[in-house]
């Protein structure tokens, strides 16, 4: 090949090499430029946030304190409620959304949506103003997920502390009322069986349609009304009584019980008791497990008394078969569900982990719209930040140990309990049997040599 043609190669290589330099080179200006953009946005929605702050801080200051007689009449107002129109609405991104409430944009407006019926806006009736259905349901939301002071939202969004008060309150209620029937709710049979199934490839467990726990709620009360939260743990709290499924989502709560009421008896007071003692975990016609009838069950901790559709673990004893050992195992592996169930409900809604100064009433509907609002995150997917539950290990307040119940057991319980350790046991020969070294293979037998008239062969 002439010399001069592999000039002409090496140039246009080198020429194709140096354009696509400069298209990199060029690129990454752009991304740089793009990066530096948005942190700079970033920042200055930080200080115009900080500043916001500041001045409701310096007008706190300056403004005089109202006297007891002017507090039915005067009620002060921050006068900058330029955060939640102009910062939030406008400016805030996913990570914003989730770090002030914990929530994606989506479900925000999902709850509006959805709460419209029942809260266009909320009439304030001590300062004659309303406040829109948008931001009663972000203040609602902030205090339900960061545990918010309710003087620090009043300044934060510019409405009296008074209305904050009210509008978690009237947003709790209205979730309750509109988003629970949907939500959460007794599952009809066809979904009981749903859950049998899902319980029994996720979690091993035949014929389980839910675990069934409480959750004590830290309060601050005054010394009259504080007499019956204390609980055995040494702290007043608010207990919630919650049934999951194999996912963890919540079908049935039941709260508002002081936490010095053990757990058998919020269980004997809900209408998950009714239903049980009427037959509605028996399915029609009725499954069968080891060849006998058996209807739906639930699994809880030694705090429950042992029925025929709510099983528990044996007590701890030298004397248990392996049978009973091995049912124990598989319990405890079951009970992780809802154990794993509240410290996402905590961690996301930390109202529920926080010392909170509400009344025994309202911590009530709080912690059943948290629920209901777990629900929603999980069926929509929104994202969980692993950092929420590492906040769970600042609480003071440590859930108390289970206690044996002093509850008598159904006598009849104890045969539903065999036939699921039965159940366990042949699971356990047919693992052991299908891990089994298979048999040394079949040699073909060799036919016999053809021997003829002669005698040979």
């Amino acid at each position: 090949m002439p010399r001069s043609y592999l000039k002409t190669d090496e140039a246009r290589d080198a020429a194709e090499m140096k354009y696509l330099l400069a298209s990199k080179i060029r690129r990454r200006k752009e991304e740089i430029r793009n990066y530096i953009l948005e942190r700079r946005a970033e920042i200055h929605k930080r200080i115009r946030y900080r500043r916001h702050l500041f001045q409701n801080y310096l007008s706190t200051r300056t403004s005089p304190s109202p006297t007891e007689e002017d507090l039915p009449n005067h009620v002060p107002i921050p006068s900058d409620p330029d955060w939640w129109e102009r910062v939030v609405m406008t400016e805030f991104g996913p990570e914003d959304w989730l770090d002030k409430f914990h929530v994606t944009r989506e479900i925000f407006l999902l709850l509006s949506t959805k709460l419209k019926p029942q809260l266009e806006q909320v009439y304030i009736q001590q300062t004659q103003q309303t406040i829109t259905l948008e931001k009663c349901i972000a203040m609602a939301l902030m205090r339900l997920s960061t545990s918010t002071e309710y003087c620090f939202l009043s300044e934060l969004f510019g409405v009296p502390i008074p209305a904050v008060c009210q509008c978690v309150r009237e947003v709790c209620e209205a979730i309750i009322l509109l988003l629970k029937p949907i939500y959460m709710q007794l599952p009809a049979q066809h979904e009981l069986e749903d859950n049998v199934e899902q319980f029994r490839s996720l979690w091993g467990f035949p014929h389980c349609i839910g675990v069934i726990d409480s959750l004590h709620i830290p309060v601050n009360l005054p010394a009259a009304e504080s007499q019956d939260c204390w609980n055995p743990s040494g702290w007043h709290s608010v207990v919630l009584q919650g049934v999951v499924n194999a996912h963890g989502n919540f079908w049935d709560v039941c709260s508002g019980f002081t936490g010095s009421t053990d757990d058998m008896t919020i269980l004997q007071s809900s209408e998950l008791w009714t239903m049980a003692e009427k037959g509605g975990f028996c399915s029609q016609p009725p499954k069968e497990l080891m060849g006998r009838p058996l209807g739906f069950l639930l699994l809880g901790d030694v705090g429950f008394s042992l029925q025929n559709w709510l099983l528990k673990c044996y007590p701890s004893s030298s004397n248990l078969t392996p049978q009973q050992q091995t049912f124990n195992v598989k319990l405890n592996l079951g009970l992780k569900v809802i154990e794993q169930a509240f410290q996402r409900l905590k961690a996301r809604w930390q109202c529920l982990h926080n010392r909170n100064d509400n009344n025994v009433d309202l911590v009530s509907k709080m912690a059943v719209a948290c629920c209901i609002l777990h629900n929603i995150c999980s069926v929509h997917d929104s994202p969980f930040k692993d950092e929420w539950v590492e906040a769970l290990s600042q609480n003071e307040c440590p859930q108390p140990k289970d206690v044996s119940t002093v509850y008598i057991d159904d006598p009849n319980a104890e045969a539903v309990r065999s036939v699921v350790c039965s159940y366990f046991e042949q699971q356990q020969q047919s693992q052991t049997f299908d891990q089994s070294p298979t048999s040394s293979p079949v040699l073909p037998v060799p036919e016999p040599p053809q021997v003829d008239s002669a005698g040979t062969t």
